[in-house]
């Protein structure tokens, strides 16, 4: 394989370097590679040549090929229907999520009241998006009303909650970084 074709696999070698519980200094260690460059990697900044490939593989006890094959499998384009044909059993009931399998993005669709007064702190950073009906908010010691069409961006680790504040049908859409995604090293 010509080195300028290799495929991102930034996100897999992130995905197996978090499973091994290494850091990227000790990666860097094991592979002979610099810290600056595996990150560049990770976060698809960069792409290692094939011998570049090999030392981060051998780092992470694992092979090239199968670097490249995880990299292969992060591409994904994936439709989840408005009617599903069956609800995902794991969901609770008014929550319907948005996008499957373990990816960045983590968005779910809560629909009627949820758990009104329940303490909610999500890990990473969050964004609501009312679509119907209006909602109370309480973050930081203040409350907002949203309504239809608005958003409100929480940062990662701000308690709130939030509950269906008017009569009519809510909808309301959160997204956020996926809980098994950190910030990069």
């Amino acid at each position: 394989m010509d080195d300028k074709e290799t495929p991102r696999v930034g996100a897999a070698v992130r995905r197996r370097r978090r499973a091994l519980s290494l850091t990227l200094a000790a990666v860097a260690e094991r592979s002979g590679l610099s810290v600056p460059f595996l990150s560049q990697i990770e976060n698809e900044r960069a792409r290692p040549s094939t011998r570049s490939l090999e030392c981060i593989a051998d780092a992470l006890k694992t092979t090239a090929v199968e670097l490249l094959d995880a990299g292969d499998a992060t591409r994904t384009v994936d439709v989840v229907r408005a009617v599903a044909p069956a609800e995902d059993p794991a969901a609770p009931p008014g929550v319907r999520p948005l996008v499957r399998g373990e990816h960045q993005m983590h968005a779910e669709e809560f629909t009627g009241d949820h758990d009104a007064g329940r303490e909610l702190v999500l890990r990473n950073d969050a964004l609501l998006y009312v679509a119907d009906g209006t909602v109370e908010v309480e973050a930081e010691g203040r409350a907002y009303r949203l309504e239809r069409g608005d958003t409100l961006y929480l940062s990662g680790g701000v308690r709130h909650r939030w509950r269906a504040s008017s009569g009519a049908a809510t909808r309301v859409l959160v997204v956020s970084v996926a809980p098994h995604m950190g910030a990069a090293e």
